[in-house]
């Protein structure tokens, strides 16, 4: 076989596996690990097919690429024919096999729009990720290149498959919403179009925010040399990851999603691997508090004050989004409070700031310290990780928020849905974000304490 068609195959093979993981979830599987189940077959496929293609498998992945100039329109076009064509493949083979079929279609109570809305929303993430972790120039160095993009890109469908499969299915694919699609005709052809439609819209917005996040893509080996990010271009970073963690909590959570503290974890995790080497990746004030206050220059204070005051806002808009599906969904009449009965907003607080020390601890230390390696490929799985833990830990005690932006976005999110609020919820808002900061100071005292070769003076005659 020619070398030159084993791209091809490749996206053949990884797209096809993919589809028919999908179709199985959807006929057989359970809502509980779907998403895990498909996002890991993502994740391996791309680890697999990766060398040979870049492992798109997935069509909006393709155009982001060709529109950020990082793959060939004929080559994307080649693609797209391998990826769909298996799409329709996988879904006959496996709605022949299971005698059942999946079709494409909005989940009610909620309308074609709102089902849109995540289909653009989750299809940008992962089309970010893609270009973010995969294809940019600094995070994969010519002389080593990260070994994490597959997990990022795989667990996107983690962290979306969770927030949006009851609302539109959670494609974020077009070779998926056609091969499904096309293979459910005893419920007739047409979503799976405009599904396709609105994750290539997707797929574009992804490339125009990457040009924004990453200018030195688009620059000259001189210029690229000496780049670095500008406040406003770290400002969006950091607006981008906390929209995206917050957009995830809140849809799980008005969903009443069992596994909110996984997938927003996988979101966090994803958006860090993407933007960490933009502003930090921070998207929460009470880490960006520790990190000002652990010195060593990593984040000046009037660089801190920007990223708090940007990862609020985010946080907030993030909520208003996210309200307009609670005032849709199966829940719209529930109100969710940050804390839970039986327990006090005291104690909802103490277990707030254990908590966000440990992710704010965890930052500090994975993300910040000088490491006997040349390249740190966890580090965001670790800091996810902690939201993992956190969330299922005390979910049941606060919420698990962890973040003042996840606060101040769940409370105004309430603020929109209730139409009215008692000022108790406002003060809890208030009192939870003052612990979760002081777990920030916390982290920064503790890391003076374990790591005391961090801040010793440099000699101004050796330069160490």
């Amino acid at each position: 076989m020619p070398r030159t068609f084993a791209p091809y195959i490749a996206e053949f093979v990884g797209t096809f596996v993919l589809v028919f993981t999908v179709g199985s979830c959807v006929i057989t599987g359970s809502g509980d690990w779907n998403a895990l189940a498909i996002g890991s077959v993502l994740m391996v496929m791309i680890y697999a097919t990766g060398p040979v293609s870049g492992g798109n498998l997935n069509p909006a992945v393709s155009l982001a690429l060709a529109l950020s100039g990082k793959l060939e329109w004929m080559k994307m076009a080649g693609y797209w024919v391998a990826q769909i064509l298996a799409g329709i493949v996988a879904g006959f083979c496996v709605c022949g096999l299971l005698g059942a079929q999946a079709p494409i279609a909005r989940k009610d109570p909620f309308s074609v729009g709102h089902a849109c809305g995540v289909e653009i929303i989750y299809s940008f993430m992962i089309c970010f990720v893609v270009l973010s972790c995969a294809a940019s120039k600094r995070n994969n160095p010519k002389e080593d290149g990260n070994q994490f993009f597959a997990l990022a890109i795989g667990f996107v469908i983690v962290a979306g498959g969770y927030a949006a499969g009851d609302i539109s299915g959670a494609c974020f694919n077009p070779a998926v919403a056609l091969g499904l699609d096309f293979s459910s005709t005893d419920d007739g052809i047409g979503n799976g179009f405009t599904w396709a439609a609105v994750e290539l819209v997707g797929a574009c917005i992804a490339a125009l925010l990457f040009r924004v996040c990453r200018p030195e893509d688009y620059m000259g080996d001189a210029e690229f040399s000496n780049y670095t990010p500008k406040l406003v271009t770290k400002c969006v970073s950091e607006f981008l990851g906390v929209f995206i963690l917050v957009m995830t909590v809140g849809l799980n959570v008005v969903m009443g999603s069992t596994a909110t503290a996984l997938s927003a974890a996988a979101a966090l995790m994803c958006m860090i691997y993407s933007l960490g080497d933009v502003s930090g990746g921070h998207f929460n004030p009470a880490v960006t508090l520790a990190v000002v206050l652990s010195g060593r220059e990593k984040c000046p204070p009037a660089e801190g004050l920007a990223f708090v005051v940007t990862q609020l806002v985010a946080g907030i808009c993030a909520g208003l989004v996210y309200s307009i599906f609670h005032a849709a969904g199966p829940n719209k009449d529930t109100t969710y409070s940050l804390s839970h009965v039986p327990y006090t907003v005291s104690a909802g607080g103490v277990a707030e700031l254990v908590f966000t020390f440990v992710i704010s601890y965890i930052v500090l230390t994975v993300a910040t310290v000088k490491l006997p390696f040349k390249q740190n490929f966890y580090f965001a799985l670790a800091i996810g990780s902690c939201v993992t833990a956190g969330g299922f830990a005390i979910g049941a005690v606060s919420g698990g928020e962890l973040n003042p932006a996840v606060t101040f976005g769940i409370y105004f999110a309430n603020l929109v849905h209730a139409g009215a609020t008692s000022p108790s919820g406002f003060v809890t808002c208030i009192v939870f974000s003052l612990y979760e900061l002081a777990g920030g100071v916390i982290a920064a005292v503790v890391l003076r304490l374990t790591h005391p070769d961090e801040f010793k003076k440099k000699d101004p005659l050796l330069g160490k």
